[in-house]
């Protein structure tokens, strides 16, 4: 739950659900949903860091009959999603309409399956941007600390205005070099999104920028829609390889 002194949350919590995307299918790490960490599946431990950022019910969105199996033996909610969604944008839109179709959820945060480590405070960060209602999606980014990644293309870059301390107002994605002297940040692929914000960005086609970049939030961008930034500490590790689930291993053991 928020502790003392953290800020209001924008929306109550029986108007906000936090729904994590998991599929089993990933090219680099099959069937990464179920992979073992301190005896607990990867799903689970997501799962219970959406729980513990205590600003509405936590849902896993799947298409696999063994994570939904694995969510609910947790004592956790999986709802089942047809399997040849695009994107984990459309995987939530479609079990959004299943939690809630008569419309009563108001604000919806994406949290992705393999961040295993997340800081809970993180996830409740992501809600501050939506305060203004002038912001359809709010994101998190932290401070590039490595030089390395300025020139990684698998580190994507976001770019802003500053609209207030610690509030990045988006002006463009990228995965190009990071030019200039900085600070630079690190773009955290999580997203709270007003709920008219998401039936609106699935709707869209994708965008020239999205295909030539392959990032799915510059179709928002193109579209006007307006992309805050909450800047946090520190950059959860993602799980993709086999490598990665080893770092995260250590992290969790014990």
């Amino acid at each position: 739950m928020p502790g003392e002194g953290a800020p209001a949350a924008p929306f109550p919590m029986s108007q906000t659900v936090i729904l994590i995307p998991a599929r089993m299918a990933s090219t680099r790490l099959p069937g990464k949903p179920l992979a073992d960490i301190a005896g607990v599946p990867m799903i689970v431990h997501v799962l219970r860091r959406a729980q513990e950022a205590g600003i509405g019910e936590a849902v896993v969105a799947t298409d696999s009959e063994a994570v939904q199996t694995a969510v609910e033996k947790s004592g956790g909610r999986a709802v089942m999603t047809r399997a040849g969604h695009p994107s984990g944008s459309d995987r939530i839109h479609e079990a959004l309409h299943a939690l809630d179709p008569e419309g009563r959820i108001d604000c919806i945060v994406n949290v992705q399956g393999d961040l295993p480590t997340i800081d809970p405070a993180d996830i409740r960060a992501s809600l501050g941007p939506l305060s203004d209602p002038a912001v359809d999606i709010a994101t998190l980014a932290a401070v590039i600390s490595d030089p390395a990644e300025r020139s990684n293309p698998n580190i994507v870059k976001v770019q802003g205005a500053f609209v207030k301390p610690g509030r990045m107002h988006a002006s463009t994605f990228t995965r190009a070099d990071a030019q200039g002297h900085g600070p630079h940040y690190h773009h955290i692929g999580l997203y709270a999104y007003r709920r008219a914000a998401l039936e609106r960005f699935v709707a869209l086609p994708p965008s020239a920028n999205e295909q030539r970049e392959r990032l799915e939030q510059l179709r928002a961008l193109d579209a006007g829609m307006r992309i805050d930034v909450a800047v946090v500490q520190s950059v959860p590790l993602g799980v993709d390889t086999p490598e990665e689930l080893e770092k995260a291993r250590k992290m969790l053991a014990g």
